[in-house]
C-alpha cells in the first residue's frame, strides 16, 4: 500500500488573463534543469474553450511557482479543424537539445455526438518556451476500430522508438440522461513519433460494471526495473473521475493495482467530489504526483508526495 502526503494546491488562475480565466488541467511535469519543474497545463477561457500553458516550479519545493506562460504555447486551430475548440495538453516528450513533442487533444463538437477527440502533435525547438503546430490534422486521426476517441496520449521515448499510452473508443452510452463516451487504455509505437498505427493494443480494458472509460494515462520508470502507470478511471455512480494504478515488467502487460494507490478524495477540499489526471516525476530520489480535482481543474493543480510504499 502506497502511503502519499498531499501538500496542497500549487496554482490557479487569478482570472487577469482571458484566456487563463480559469482551470489548470491535467499537469504534465518536464523537469527543465536541476532547478525548474515546467509543469504544462490546460487553462481556460471565460467560454471554458482551453488553450495550452505551462507552470514553472522549484524542483526543490514543488509548491514554489517561479513562472506562468503570459501567452498560449498553441492558438486555437482554424475553423473547421479538429482542435478548432480547444486543446488539451496530455503528453510533452522532452528529445533533448532543446526539441519537445507536445501531444495534445483537440475538441471537435458533434452533431448527433457531443464531441470528438483526436490528438495533435506540436513542436517545439526552445526547450519548451515555444511551439509549433505540426500539422492542421490529427497524428492519431480517426479509424474503423477508434472512432471517436484516440486522445488521453502520453509518450516516452528511447532508446530506438516512441511508445504511445492513450484512450481509444467508439461508443457512447447513456447515463441518467447524459451522452458519456467509453474508452479503454492502448498502446502503440513508432519510429518517428509522428505516424502511428490505426489502431492500438488493449492494455487496460474496461472490466468493472461501475466503470465506462479512463483519462490520460502517464508511464514511469519504477526503480529497480518496471514500469508504473497513473490514470483515471470514469465511475458511473459516482459521475466523477477517481485514480487508478497499475505496474508491468516491460510496459506492455500491465496488473491492475487501483487498491495500491492510495490517493483518494479529502472531503471539504478542492478535491472532495473528484480527483484526477494524475502525473508522476521523480525528483532527487522523491516521487511526486501533480493532479487536478474537482470539475477538471477548476481550481487549478495540486502535488502529492510518496512517503513510503
Amino acid at each position: 500500500m502506497m502511503h502519499w502526503r498531499k501538500l496542497g494546491l500549487v496554482y490557479g488562475p487569478d482570472g487577469s488573463l482571458p484566456w487563463a480565466n480559469s482551470h489548470a488541467m491535467i499537469p504534465t511535469p518536464v523537469r527543465l534543469n536541476d532547478d525548474v519543474i515546467r509543469v504544462f497545463v490546460t487553462f481556460c477561457d471565460a467560454a471554458g474553450i482551453g488553450r495550452p500553458g505551462y507552470v514553472d516550479v522549484s524542483s526543490k519545493n514543488p509548491l514554489q511557482v517561479l513562472g506562468v506562460s503570459q501567452q498560449p504555447l498553441l492558438e486555437l486551430g482554424k475553423p473547421g479543424t479538429f482542435d478548432e475548440n480547444g486543446m488539451l495538453t496530455c503528453g510533452v516528450t522532452d528529445l533533448g537539445n532543446g526539441r519537445m513533442f507536445m501531444y495534445y487533444v483537440g475538441f471537435e463538437l458533434g452533431t448527433k455526438i457531443r464531441y470528438r477527440l483526436l490528438t495533435g502533435l506540436a513542436i517545439s525547438e526552445d526547450g519548451g518556451s515555444t511551439f509549433s503546430r505540426f500539422a492542421p490534422t490529427p497524428v492519431l486521426e480517426r479509424s474503423a476500430e477508434e472512432v471517436y476517441f484516440r486522445c488521453g496520449p502520453y509518450c516516452l521515448y528511447g532508446p530506438i522508438r516512441f511508445r504511445l499510452w492513450y484512450v481509444a473508443g467508439s461508443e457512447w452510452i447513456d447515463l441518467d440522461g447524459k451522452s458519456m463516451p467509453v474508452y479503454d487504455i492502448r498502446y502503440a509505437e513508432s519510429d518517428d513519433g509522428i505516424h502511428w498505427p490505426d489502431q492500438g493494443k488493449v492494455q487496460i480494458p474496461i472490466t468493472e460494471p461501475d466503470e465506462h472509460g479512463f483519462g490520460r494515462p502517464c508511464v514511469i520508470a519504477k526503480p529497480g526495473g518496471g514500469y508504473r502507470m497513473f490514470y483515471s478511471v470514469r465511475r458511473r455512480s459516482l459521475g466523477a473521475y477517481r485514480l487508478g494504478y497499475a505496474e508491468s515488467a516491460d510496459g506492455n502487460a500491465w496488473v491492475r493495482m487501483d487498491e495500491e494507490l492510495n490517493l483518494d478524495v479529502t472531503p471539504d477540499a478542492f478535491d472532495s467530489d473528484a480527483i484526477m489526471y494524475a502525473a508522476p516525476i521523480e525528483i532527487d530520489g522523491k516521487l511526486y504526483v501533480f493532479y487536478n480535482g474537482n470539475n477538471f481543474g477548476r481550481d487549478g493543480f495540486a502535488v502529492a508526495v510518496l512517503e513510503a510504499e
